[in-house]
């Protein structure tokens, strides 16, 4: 890997968590739904601009509908249950679960997609579990029922990108391929698409008693057009020049910066849960992601 690849792998793990914080610091104030909608609406007009401004041809070659309903499984649904999980748990305990995404993968391959499930994985998947409950169990916030429920639905979200990228697969790259800038662009207008009537709702029956204030929105336009438009970008560039299991290597650097950023800026609690079971969920992705016999580069 080159200088540039590892700078770009420590900025895509820092602008990833970020986004948690963005989302502890709005999603209590305006809702969850209006947060997660927002979010992907910025992102869709972001990266129109990215596309217009690099020419790229609007050429889908018939798969848009594929696009727009990797979308709604990709981005709205995930986006959704972690701005409900925002409400409920600190921003430093999202980022940790964000970081199940890979092993909630190798479960669902095996159980709905004929993936081969080897010793290796399963013991991964086992110690990122183990993590997880030993997080939930002794971490500095007491868990009650809507602590529990926050981490149901952040785990909800990280079996919606393990179900995406087997579809991801299945309808896009082994039927011809398509830009990668333009399956970003198509899953956050479907995002879109599905967040609509729920915003249209919420808005109408039960508006925030408050929409903030003008940081709020800004925090809101750099949720949806840092991490989300942009994080795309520089996450796509990454497989192109790295590969996609190099580039899944982002998931050990997501949960630290997660957890620091909580830290420098809503003074959130740090324990040995953190690390203990953030380093079983790290040591679980490091099973999950390398081989065998051969180096996986690590940032």
């Amino acid at each position: 890997m080159r200088p540039s690849d590892y700078a770009r792998l420590l900025l895509l793990g820092a602008i990833w968590g970020f986004s948690f914080l963005f989302m502890r610091m709005v999603a209590p104030v305006i809702g969850a739904i209006p947060t997660a909608f927002f979010r992907v609406l910025f992102a869709s007009l972001g990266l129109i601009v990215i596309l217009l401004a690099l020419r790229t041809r609007w050429d889908f070659r018939g798969k848009l509908r594929q696009t727009l309903l990797l979308g709604a499984i990709n981005s709205g649904v995930p986006f959704l249950m972690y701005t409900l999980a925002a409400r409920l748990l600190p921003a430093g305990y999202s980022a940790i679960f964000n970081a199940t995404a890979p092993l909630m993968g190798v479960l669902i391959g095996a159980l709905f997609f004929h993936e081969a499930a080897t010793a290796r994985k399963l013991i991964g998947v086992t110690v990122g579990l183990a993590g997880v409950t030993l997080l939930t169990a002794v971490g500095p916030v007491a868990m009650g029922w809507p602590e529990l429920l926050g981490a149901l639905a952040c785990l909800v979200a990280t079996s919606c990108y393990g179900i995406s990228g087997f579809l991801t697969q299945r309808w896009i790259h082994e039927r011809g391929g398509l830009n990668p800038k333009l399956v970003a662009t198509g899953s956050q207008f479907g995002a879109t698409l599905l967040l609509l009537p729920f915003f249209a709702a919420s808005a109408t029956l039960a508006p925030p008693p408050s929409w903030g204030n003008p940081s709020l929105w800004l925090a809101l336009a750099a949720l949806g057009l840092l991490c989300t438009a942009w994080a795309y970008i520089l996450f796509f560039r990454l497989m192109e020049n790295i590969g996609p299991v190099r580039s899944l290597t982002v998931t050990f650097l997501v949960p630290a910066f997660g957890v620091l950023w909580g830290v420098l800026f809503l003074g959130e609690q740090v324990s040995w849960a953190h690390l203990a079971g953030g380093g079983m969920i790290g040591l679980a992705l490091w099973l999950v992601v390398s081989h065998p016999g051969q180096k996986t580069a690590r940032p």
